[in-house]
């Protein structure tokens, strides 16, 4: 899987994560989860962290207990395609995860019609076959930086009529 893909898929499934467990936060956000409030499904998935749950931060114990009943309601094929992708996020080398993290954080903070319109595009872009995107890969990298410069202008002039 190239580079970009893999940031790209990375990118939405971290949003698609950090977007559910946005919307499920509890709105007391001071109080933690106890261990015996978690469901014995969100005990058995999360039973590595009994032994310290106490100690966790109480967003720290939200999140776990949200993820852990989001993946009690994947299917096994999701579950398998989720275990691949944390095993390849966990083979980036440091340096390259905190580049995608730090892209997140920034894609994080644009304006919600901002992030709806990237994925608007990446979905697009999905769309293309693989011999499109590769096309649209290399006449970007092959572009001047003039030419780059007059696509993104031309790009913020669309935005803006919009």
């Amino acid at each position: 899987m190239n580079s970009m893909r893999r940031n790209l898929l990375l990118l939405l499934v971290g949003t698609t994560l950090a977007a559910t467990a946005f919307a499920q936060q509890a709105p007391d956000e001071e109080s933690g989860v106890a261990w015996n409030q978690l469901s014995p499904d969100q005990q058995r998935v999360l039973k590595n962290f009994e032994s310290k749950w106490s100690t966790l931060p109480a967003d720290r114990q939200r999140r776990l207990s949200e993820g852990a009943a989001h993946w009690m309601e994947l299917t096994p094929e999701q579950r398998q395609q989720t275990r691949q992708r944390f095993n390849q996020w966990q083979r980036l080398p440091e340096q390259r995860r905190a580049v995608i993290r730090e892209r997140y954080r920034q894609f994080r903070d644009l304006p919600p019609e901002e992030r709806q319109r990237l994925r608007r595009n990446f979905q697009r872009f999905k769309q293309l076959t693989p011999e499109q995107r590769q096309a649209l890969r290399e006449r970007w990298r092959n572009a001047t930086p003039e030419q780059r410069q007059r696509v993104k202008q031309r790009l913020q002039e669309q935005r803006a009529n919009h």
